[in-house]
């Protein structure tokens, strides 16, 4: 059995981190998690990073959470917590459904609710975009992550150039994989997840709009000013502030 790339750094209580669409576990490079004073638990979601994607792999946030669970399952865990970046928290997510070692999640410019019919069109025509463009998908996507992406140009350039690396099957995976997630409004609103959100107030994926309104436990939430859809680049000491607060 292949399981996930992971790195494990430091010792304490086991947090997993999970990061997004097109990134691997170095997303988490920009922060200083090591200050937390956890066990630091980073992942490669399949086709990402450098963790494999079996052939036969359906494309699912639920086989994705199931081949996080069986890497965990490798490193004896009794318990532990999530940080999931955009695709990353729909994954934990999914976790805290069907493990019951999951305690906690942490949504970094992420949601709970499923796709309107419009996204998931948009997911299905980016599954086919890359197939035959995917240069030109990535030139033209990542970029609108950030709300001045030209201020973050370095960063923008190494995105693209590890987007690149990944090859189109494993992009359109991911792709179709969130189109067909499940809808966790129930069970976060009801409080069966302990759950906690940090998000820009300027993310055009995840509008901070529409998670007020879909949100009831406000107190929960962290909204970062001036930032986009990549909080941990663009104000990475405020992310680590309010995982500092979340991750007590």
């Amino acid at each position: 059995m292949t399981f996930l790339n992971n790195r494990v750094i430091g010792k304490g209580r086991p947090v997993v981190f999970l990061h997004g669409f097109l990134e691997s576990l170095i997303m988490w490079d920009y922060l200083p998690l090591e200050n937390l004073g956890v066990q630091v638990i980073l992942i490669d979601l399949p086709g990402h990073g450098k963790s494999y994607l079996a052939e036969n792999a359906q494309p699912s946030i639920s086989y994705m959470a199931e081949q996080v669970r069986l890497t965990l399952n490798t490193l004896k865990l009794e318990e532990y917590e999530v940080v999931g970046h955009s695709m990353g928290g729909y994954v934990a997510l999914e976790l805290a459904r069907c493990d019951e070692r999951c305690k906690k999640i942490v949504l970094l410019n992420s949601n709970f609710w499923s796709d309107s019919e419009a996204k998931r069109m948009d997911r299905l025509r980016v599954a086919e975009i890359v197939q035959h463009m995917k240069s030109l998908f990535l030139n033209e996507a990542i970029p609108n992550l950030f709300i001045d992406p030209t201020a973050q140009k370095d960063q923008v350039d190494q995105l693209i150039k590890e987007a690149n690396a990944m090859d189109s099957a494993s992009i359109a995976y991911a792709s179709i994989a969130m189109s067909e997630r499940e809808d966790y409004s129930a069970e976060v609103n009801n409080e069966k997840f302990d759950l906690y959100v940090i998000q820009g107030e300027k993310d055009t994926i995840v509008p901070h709009e529409l998670m007020n309104e879909k949100l009831t436990v406000k107190e929960k939430t962290k909204v970062i000013s001036e930032c986009g859809h990549m909080c941990h680049i663009e104000a990475p000491d405020q992310v680590m502030e309010a995982l500092s607060i979340f991750l007590k």
